[in-house]
């Protein structure tokens, strides 16, 4: 028997439920690898799993819990052996196949990726499913060519935007952070920012066509009038990696003028298929390029007993950094 957060759902009511439980191993799902979890973390789409409407879940009972990382206990796989340290983000885990929220896992071999060397499993859910979709539109904005400007970095002080700022200083650049939190202010400047811009300046609707270039690069977490505004201000030539859409799906107020006369690159992030090439090489680059000490400062550590209200505090914005979960405390 081992521990779980498991969301039920009355067929009467219609309303979910999420509570610790002790479950047996025969409950696991199909896969080659168990994974006994040592760590996992918050994420939006966990809160929408949790939270009263099930969000994202198509069946029940259910354990949520879109990321883990911890230690191969028992594979069918040739690629993975007892002993074996594994993260795993993506693939719809926590949402259509039970998660992390639970001390032990089972999963296929193919969603797994090595943990890489220079870290350990608390850093990788430290840096968990948000760190690594900040990884990627870092590293797409490389391959398009960064811009003398500085990156701005919207929705700064979540998840993905804390690690996305401590990458981008670490790698030398100029670092432009957007919040409507004031108070994050210093939070911010401690993991690397220069520049802190406050979310009402950005989420004017504005008719004009273009305007004056101002950031060499963007990690845009928010979407809505802020993208739609943010495009405009793009150096020739930039690029934006959008990963969220906090503000809403659609982009309000863009238009076509800046990519066809500033050449402006819109780039969409997808960390949940991603190939597992891709995977390893994001890994090993968080491993060498996000400052171990600086992610530190992110961190709140919680228990699985805390994640109904964490789920429910993530949804309001109320989360700031990154949650690593013990699921063994």
């Amino acid at each position: 028997m081992f521990n779980a957060l498991v969301v039920e759902k009355d067929e009467e009511s219609g309303k979910t439920s999420a509570s610790v439980q002790q479950i047996g191993e025969d409950r696991l799902p199909e896969g080659e690898v168990t994974v006994a979890v040592e760590y996992s973390t918050v994420n939006y789409k966990d809160g929408l799993c949790i939270g009263p409407g099930g969000g994202l879940v198509r069946k029940y009972p259910h354990v949520p819990g879109i990321d883990f990382a911890g230690t191969v206990e028992a594979s069918d796989d040739d690629r993975y052996k007892p002993g074996d340290k594994v993260v795993l983000t993506g693939w719809r885990v926590g949402e259509a196949h039970w998660g992390g929220y639970a001390q032990k896992a089972r999963v296929k071999a193919d969603w797994l990726v090595p943990l890489p060397d220079g870290l350990d499993t608390r850093q990788a859910m430290a840096v968990g499913t948000a760190g690594f979709t900040a990884m990627l539109a870092v590293m797409a904005l490389e391959d398009h060519g960064l811009k003398s400007g500085p990156v701005l970095v919207t929705g700064a002080a979540g998840g993905v935007g804390s690690v996305a700022t401590a990458i981008l200083a670490g790698l030398g650049h100029e670092v432009a952070a957007v919040t409507g939190r004031p108070e994050q202010e210093n939070y911010l400047r401690g993991l690397g920012a220069s520049e802190i811009v406050a979310r009402e300046e950005l989420t004017e609707v504005t008719r004009k066509p273009l305007e004056s270039e101002r950031w060499g690069g963007c990690v845009d977490a928010v979407a809505g009038a802020m993208l739609g505004r943010v495009l405009k201000q793009m150096e020739y030539g930039a690029s934006v990696a959008a990963i969220g859409l906090a503000g809403g799906p659609a982009i309000e107020g863009a238009l076509i003028t800046p990519f066809i006369l500033r050449g402006v690159n819109l780039l969409g992030i997808d960390s949940v298929m991603q190939p597992y090439d891709s995977r390893v090489r994001a890994w090993g680059r968080i491993a060498e390029d996000l400052p171990m000490e600086k992610l530190e400062t992110m961190v709140q550590p919680a228990t699985l007993s805390d994640l109904p209200q964490l789920g429910a505090d993530i949804l309001k914005g109320r989360v700031k950094g990154r949650v690593v979960v013990d699921v063994n405390a």
